[in-house]
């Protein structure tokens, strides 16, 4: 159960919200538990969707963007992130369970992807608070500055989700993943 109004439907949204909600479902098919939670706020969904959306248009790979978005989901305990980028991994990014579980564990079978990976494990765990020992080992793997950005943009926007699914308890509409086996 939620702590605060999920609206059942676009309709029962702030009416600022609904067409950022009907843009959700013209895109995905329908509008995940996510979206008409944050639409509690226009001001937080339109944010929200903007960044989203502009580092889609980033130089970071969907595979990349849901292994960050799997080990930061992890880390932060949320199952409903979990959850929704475990089915968003496998089904759009094509990612194996065997790469999943080493998301999960903040790592990759992939050798580029894996600095990216530890990268925003770090940044969860040190809150940022990086070295340059940190950074020259994603460059060396051959990650460019705007890249870097857009890992740490990334880091912030599923820390985002994540702190929105846990505070609220937004209900799991994805097959549920339990956040202690990983």
């Amino acid at each position: 159960m939620p702590r605060i109004q999920l609206p059942a439907s676009i309709e029962e949204a702030p009416s600022a919200s609904r067409p950022l909600l009907e843009g959700v479902k013209k895109m995905l098919g329908s509008v995940p538990n996510l979206f008409r939670l944050t639409a509690n706020s226009p001001a937080a969904l339109e944010g929200y969707l903007g960044l989203n959306g502009a580092l889609a248009k980033g130089s970071l790979n969907p595979q990349t963007r849901e292994r960050i978005a799997l080990a930061v989901a992890q880390l932060n305990g949320c199952g409903y992130c979990l959850s929704a980028h475990t089915y968003l991994g496998k089904n759009l990014a094509k990612l194996d369970d065997a790469e999943i579980a080493a998301n999960r564990n903040g790592t990759s079978n992939d050798p580029r992807a894996d600095a990216a990976v530890r990268f925003a494990v770090k940044l969860v765990r040190e809150r940022g608070h990086v070295s340059e020992a940190d950074i020259s080992a994603v460059k060396v793997a051959g990650y460019s500055e705007a890249e870097i950005v857009e890992i740490v943009a990334h880091v912030a926007l599923n820390t985002l989700t994540n702190y929105l699914n846990e505070t609220f308890a937004t209900p799991i509409d994805f097959p549920v993943v339990d956040t202690k086996v990983a």
